[in-house]
């Protein structure tokens, strides 16, 4: 059973310890945030989307999660807060000159760069590869790095012109805490939507309140008032759109003011001439 010839084991070979822990490498960990989708953990291809949490996903990815929100997804909870199309924005990312794509190690005998980025900042230079913090913009979509908007500080697009206030920047793949400060915004904003959409419904009821309920309410005298003014208003509005239409078709020529009478029509003569 093994220790033939005069070997001798060692310690660790005998008594086996508590497995170790395998750790996880943070840079390759960030490098896969920023280049692969959120939702079906793809690598990450145009068109690219951001949710109001900062986290990256493919277009296509959302677009069928929405269709059959039922199906079996690998990372399914990260996409919960996500209730259609207009709680994403498609970002107009600018692309990295140096990066070569998948073709360049396609035979494996050639170092691959694992931090080299596929966008950049279009300000600073900066590559979006997980080593510096990137923001973008809820208004435009455009995307730079947090130390362009910090050393040029404007309240206008540095790429498209668009104008932006503090609260449409929201940093991509941020920190757990960031995120929660994310969500409590998100939250908010919808809250505030949804109050706004009440008073505008309660504002379309009062309007669209016919005038008799109005005049019911009142002394009979007065409703008998308000039902013949109605009545007359009414009355004009249908002259005014009569005579309007009167003035309308009169600008064509089947319009009985532009046929004219058989004394106005003339005759037609013809001639022919001849040339010799």
């Amino acid at each position: 059973m093994g220790c033939d010839g005069g070997t001798i084991p060692k310690r660790h070979e005998l008594v086996k310890g508590p497995k170790k822990v395998e750790k996880v490498d943070k840079n390759a960990e960030l490098a896969a945030k920023w280049k692969h989708c959120g939702l079906s953990q793809e690598k990450l291809r145009r068109p690219i989307v951001a949710c109001e949490l900062g986290r990256l996903y493919n277009k296509d990815a959302i677009i069928e999660y929405l269709l059959d929100k039922s199906a079996e997804r690998p990372n399914a909870e990260a996409v919960t807060h996500i209730r259609g199309i207009k709680d994403i924005k498609e970002l107009n990312l600018t692309d990295n000159p140096e990066w070569e794509g998948e073709r360049r190690n396609a035979k494996g005998d050639r170092y691959e760069d694992i931090h080299c980025g596929m966008f950049i900042c279009p300000v600073v230079g900066l590559e979006m590869n997980g080593k510096h913090r990137f923001c973008y913009l809820q208004t435009c979509g455009c995307v730079f790095s947090e130390r362009a908007l910090k050393e040029v500080k404007t309240e206008i697009c540095h790429k498209c012109g668009d104008p932006f206030k503090e609260d449409d920047v929201v940093v991509l793949n941020g920190t757990k805490e960031e995120i929660d400060k994310l969500r409590e915004k998100m939250e908010e904003r919808r809250a505030k939507t949804k109050t706004k959409k009440s008073k505008k419904s309660k504002a379309v009821e009062t309007v669209s309140t016919p005038a008799e309920s109005i005049a019911v309410a009142g002394p009979s005298g007065s409703s008998q008032d308000t039902n013949a003014s109605t009545v007359s208003a009414t009355k004009r509005s249908i002259q005014d759109m009569q005579g309007k239409s009167e003035v309308f078709k009169s600008l064509f020529t089947t319009h009985s003011s532009a046929k004219r009478s058989k004394d106005q029509i003339s005759n037609w003569v013809t001639h022919t001439p001849y040339h010799f």
